[in-house]
């Protein structure tokens, strides 16, 4: 297993597993700016657990993941990450307990011949605009936030970030831009949504 540091946390990852990379630092030092020591934390499709166990070595957290990849479950499980096994929000109960949730989504445009074989596709696909994790994500996370709540999204420019905003606008949220860098050939952005009043 390869190793990085990480903001005082060794995380490791190993193969089938999605490697740490600027999406993922980019929402670990957003989340900073927004968690507080006592939160209820979940985060959907944890990975290798490197942003959940950043998160928990430099907060007092309860902090929760979901992972459909066995071997990133796995993953997450050696870097002290509570995983629970399942599809998005599938293997949790509906209730609305967490002041926080973050998903770095599988958004990058993807037809049948693009796809990638095995557990990793589910890291990469996010169907044919991009959005089909991202639409599942904000058809149920209220039944899990609270009313004062956060969401957190990691977006592509390749899937349409006003798109995604108006979508999270349309269920209820305020929606503002924690940052925004380009990479190559696109722009990754986190979106914040909090609930209007």
């Amino acid at each position: 297993m390869a190793k990085i540091r990480y903001k005082n946390t060794h995380v490791q990852f190993a193969d089938n597993v999605y490697e740490p990379a600027e999406d993922t630092f980019l929402l670990t030092d957003s989340a900073f700016n927004f968690i507080r020591n006592g939160m209820n934390v979940l985060e959907i499709g944890t990975g290798s657990g490197f942003v959940s166990a950043v998160l928990k070595t430099n907060f007092n957290i309860n902090i929760i993941t979901t992972e459909i990849n066995p071997h990133a479950a796995r993953c997450a499980r050696s870097n002290g990450v509570e995983v629970v096994r399942t599809d998005m929000f599938d293997g949790l109960k509906p209730y609305p307990c967490f002041d926080f949730i973050l998903f770095n989504p599988p958004y990058l445009p993807t037809n049948d011949d693009e796809k990638v074989p095995g557990w990793m596709n589910y890291s990469y696909d996010g169907g044919v605009d991009g959005c089909d994790a991202i639409r599942d994500f904000l058809n149920n996370v209220c039944d899990y936030l609270k009313p004062e709540g956060i969401i957190m999204l990691l977006v592509s420019s390749l899937s349409g970030t006003e798109y995604i905003e108006q979508m999270m606008e349309s269920r209820g949220f305020e929606v503002n831009i924690v940052c925004r860098n380009r990479y190559f050939f696109e722009e990754l952005v986190v979106l914040c949504g909090r609930h209007k009043n």
